[in-house]
């Protein structure tokens, strides 16, 4: 095992077998999964997601999902469960216990009381004659015919067994609730996908400067107010109307075109009709525009109004890309 060959052949084998155990979960996938699902739906409670050992930890990981894709979830440990914290567990709340034999103590122990409680049971084991099993209004069969580990000891396979149909049941609720990118992106507000989804260009326009020269303005004027501004861009405006923009580039030009630019004037360097968006527009749509048009400003305008210049290096900043 200590030739780089034989660790690729261990990695590739324990690979494959989780995929071929996961595969074969597709034909657990019955009513009794659709019936859990629906009850778990309609409920006006909370999910409690319990479990003790590895399971604990696969349930935490479907608590995170849970709750961030419209189910509001709370992790409950089995030990702790029956020290004092079933205090958490209120009467409209459904219980999802995991469990790979369903016969641990701590699930024996805990089982009883909840039932006690009046509380919905759903069992997720990989043994279906269990004492979870048998005590639970539906049971998810996570069953699997060995772990990957060569002992056959260390859940591997069944913890994946586990997390895989802990997706299934977030995804087919994300659908029964309609859940949205829009409805996600609440709940990831500080995330890059959540500013991708909820950030607009007048978001971003509250700390950025607004460079602006007359069609008359001597270059001299207009290199400082580029510079000043340091945006690399200045709109040209007229009337209270962008009519132009003047970036670092076109001064370049102009520089390698002229020797001397002591005649010229914002008009006569400008380019005219320059890309620009509305303060509402998605920062995300924003960015496509830029990489459409190889830019890297856009002037921003609402009614004819000029609001300011949005740079891709503030997109940046944010995080987005």
């Amino acid at each position: 095992m200590d030739t780089k060959e034989n660790i690729l052949i261990s990695a590739k084998k324990t690979i494959l077998s989780e995929s071929e155990s996961i595969a074969k979960l597709i034909d657990f996938i019955d009513i009794n999964f659709a019936e859990a699902t629906k009850i778990i739906f309609h409920s006006k409670g909370r999910l409690i997601v319990t479990g003790i050992g590895k399971s604990a930890i696969i349930a935490q990981k479907m608590v995170a999902t849970f709750n961030s894709t419209g189910t509001p979830s709370i992790f409950l440990h089995a030990t702790e469960a029956i020290h004092g914290d079933l205090g958490m567990v209120q009467p409209n709340d459904v219980v999802l216990c995991i469990s790979k034999s369903g016969n641990s103590p701590e699930i024996k122990a805990l089982i009883p009381l909840l039932k006690r409680f009046g509380n919905q049971l759903i069992a997720m084991t990989g043994n279906m004659t269990s004492f979870l099993a048998k005590e639970s209004e539906y049971v998810l069969n996570t069953t699997v015919d060995a772990e990957a580990c060569p002992n056959n000891l260390a859940p591997t396979n069944s913890t994946t067994a586990q997390l895989v149909i802990g997706d299934a049941l977030a995804i087919c609720l994300m659908q029964l609730r309609n859940f949205t990118p829009e409805d996600f992106a609440k709940y990831h507000p500080g995330g890059a996908l959540g500013k991708k989804l909820l950030l607009r260009v007048q978001d971003m326009l509250e700390n950025t400067l607004k460079p602006m020269v007359a069609p008359d303005t001597a270059i001299k004027k207009v290199i400082f107010e580029i510079s000043e501004k340091r945006l690399g861009v200045t709109a040209v405006v007229e009337n209270d109307k962008v009519i132009g923009i003047i970036t670092d580039g076109d001064i370049r030009r102009m520089l390698n075109e002229n020797d001397s630019f002591a005649h010229l004037t914002a008009k006569d360097i400008m380019t005219k009709k320059p890309k620009t968006i509305q303060s509402s527009t998605m920062v995300v749509d924003a960015l496509n525009i830029l990489e459409d048009f190889s830019i890297t400003q856009l002037i921003v305008i609402d009614n004819d109004q000029y609001k300011g210049v949005l740079h891709l290096h503030d997109i940046l900043k944010e995080g987005i890309i």
